[in-house]
């Protein structure tokens, strides 16, 4: 799903030598083999009509060719890597997270423990959409599911389609997703002919949920969103609304068993400071990652002490529950105010209209920043950029209200779904320049 040099530069830095590969891919690692280290390839291809290109190896000869068991290797788990997690490029450059045996382990424990009165062994069935690849996916999909002897209901790819008539046909009870996922069920006039009742729970992660899409998801299925949170460096969950009390939504919850969190001052990322205030949230505990891939000044700046620096600006309330604002990088600065896209979005995801938005900061000679607005409108739906500039002066503070609104037929978003809120700012700014 990544482009050349986005491949290159997850094999080279990895160091990877054996690539599993599914067969209609093999032309694009054709193109960049020569700038990795790849030596042997093993093709998957499930019309087991695999014709090799030059020197492949198709996976059901490669297990032919084992001379028997494979011989146990000693491990340390809380010490060896079991896998290095590629953190989503949102951000920047991708870096490898070291994800540890312990640390995948301990957050399937975690995760389980939040659930466990309302998982039934065996019997339940995960609607499996997110990638395996994505670390989300590989924890609450799979890993999950794989503890719980529950089943997994493969599709290779969010396809609002087929993903409806497969939960008429299969009945998942479990379905981890992505806003952008929901938004889509959400929006399809007739998807409650689809079954979808049979979802009884379903765990949002990856982006900010936006609290009037929860309501609407709620209303139409009957199932109940449990928002989580949690990166790539903490294997991933380490928060999540429980089933177990109370659920409070537009917070992504408490901290899952064995994790330590608190709300530092974001400039010398020390000080706590007091409850209700914002600051950078930190974390400690099992799933925290052994560090970066290669990249030992990155690893210093994100561990200290112990505690995982997310870089995501955040509050806790008086009983504990974590309230995400935003991406540090992402705050707007106008005219001396601290705003938090969120915020705006929130506001916009209530008008009957809008169907996604997003909020970021553009140059302006006198405030220094201005917010803008990119939306996509739903089908059928319609609005002018007055319109929603005069909605959000009614339902917001008069220094957040957006100075412009972009109407796009769809947001750029990265191969799980998130919303790739950097490429929209830097396409915003780079518009604002010209």
């Amino acid at each position: 799903m990544l482009v050349g040099r986005e491949l290159v530069h997850i094999l080279t830095d990895s160091g990877a030598e054996t690539l599993v590969i599914y067969g209609p891919l093999v032309p694009v690692l054709e193109k960049i083999k020569e700038n990795t280290q790849v030596k042997q390839v093993i093709v998957v291809d499930f019309a087991q009509k695999y014709e090799p290109v030059s020197d492949e190896i198709e996976f059901t000869t490669f297990l032919q060719t084992a001379p028997g068991p494979p011989k146990q290797v000693a491990i340390n788990p809380a010490e060896d890597v079991a896998a290095l997690q590629y953190t989503g490029g949102t951000t920047g450059r991708s870096k490898g997270a070291m994800l540890t045996h312990r640390n995948l382990v301990a957050n399937v424990i975690q995760t389980h423990e939040y659930f466990k009165d309302d998982i039934e062994p065996g019997k339940e069935r995960y609607l499996t959409v997110i990638p395996l690849f994505h670390v989300f996916g590989m924890t609450v999909c799979m890993n999950q599911a794989i503890h719980s002897g529950s089943s997994m209901i493969l599709l290779p790819r969010f396809e609002l389609e087929e993903v409806l008539e497969t939960i008429k046909r299969e009945q998942p009870t479990y379905f981890p997703g992505v806003p952008t996922m929901y938004v889509a069920i959400t929006s399809h006039p007739k998807a409650e002919q689809y079954g979808i009742d049979s979802i009884r729970v379903c765990n949002s992660g990856s982006a900010p949920m936006p609290q009037e899409l929860m309501r609407s998801f709620e209303a139409k299925t009957g199932g109940r969103i449990y928002e989580g949170y949690g990166l790539s460096e903490t294997a991933p969950v380490t928060h999540c609304n429980p089933m177990f009390t109370e659920r409070k939504p537009g917070s992504v919850g408490i901290g899952v068993p064995s994790t330590d969190y608190k709300i530092v001052d974001v400039g010398n990322g020390m000080d706590e400071v007091p409850v209700g205030e914002t600051g950078e949230v930190i974390v400690r505990g099992p799933q925290v990652m052994k560090g970066y891939w290669n990249m030992p000044e990155e690893t210093t700046l994100a561990l200290r002490d112990g505690w995982l620096y997310t870089g995501d600006i955040a509050r806790v309330d008086d009983e504990g529950y974590l309230y995400i604002l935003d991406r540090k990088k992402d705050l707007i600065i106008a005219g001396g105010f601290n705003i938090y896209p969120r915020d705006i979005e929130e506001i916009l995801y209530e008008h009957e209209s809008v169907q996604e938005a997003v909020a970021v900061g553009v140059p302006d000679e006198y405030r220094g920043e201005t917010v803008k607005v990119v939306v996509v409108l739903k089908d059928g739906k319609s609005a002018t950029e007055e319109e929603l500039i005069a909605y959000c002066r009614d339902n917001m503070a008069a220094y957040k209200v957006p100075s412009s609104v972009e109407f796009r037929s769809e947001l750029p978003k990265t191969n799980v779904g998130k919303i790739l809120r950097r490429k929209i700012r830097e396409e915003a700014v780079s518009k604002a320049k010209q």
